[in-house]
C-alpha cells in the first residue's frame, strides 16, 4: 500500500475499544475502528451498494454493512461475506501522543457518490 502523509484525525480517548467513527479526510469518507487488534481505517462507503458502514456493525475484526450484510476484514479490507465482491480501500493508522493519525492510500479508487447510484 502506498502512503500519503499522516495527519491527526481523532484523540484516542474519543474512540473507545469496540467503537467506530466516520470522519472526512482529504475529501474521503473514512471509517476509523478501534478493536482489540488495534486501530484500523477503511473507506466508509460499501463497495456493493451505497451504504454508510458506520451505520453497520463492528464485529471483532470485521465491519458488516447495514444494507445487505456484506462483511469486510478490518486489517486489509478484503471481502469476508457477499454480496460485495470488491474489497474496501484501507488506509494506514498510527497513534502518536494519544492522537490517532491517518495516511490515506493515494492509490485508492475514487469513492462512489450517492447521487451516482
Amino acid at each position: 500500500m502506498s502512503l500519503g502523509p499522516f495527519e491527526p484525525v481523532l484523540a484516542l480517548a474519543d474512540l473507545p475499544r469496540g467503537r467506530m467513527r466516520r470522519i472526512a479526510v482529504g475529501g474521503r469518507e473514512v471509517l476509523v475502528c478501534h478493536t482489540r487488534g488495534g486501530i484500523f481505517a477503511l473507506d466508509e462507503v460499501c463497495t456493493h451498494a451505497y451504504a454508510h458502514l458506520s451505520e453497520g456493525r463492528l464485529r471483532r475484526d470485521r465491519i458488516v454493512c447495514p444494507l445487505h450484510g456484506a462483511a469486510f476484514a478490518l486489517q486489509d479490507g478484503r471481502v469476508l461475506a457477499g454480496p460485495a465482491g470488491v474489497p474496501l480501500p484501507r488506509h494506514a493508522t498510527r497513534v502518536v501522543d494519544g492522537v490517532i493519525e491517518l495516511a490515506l492510500d493515494p492509490d485508492a479508487p475514487p469513492q462512489p457518490r450517492e447521487d451516482a447510484i
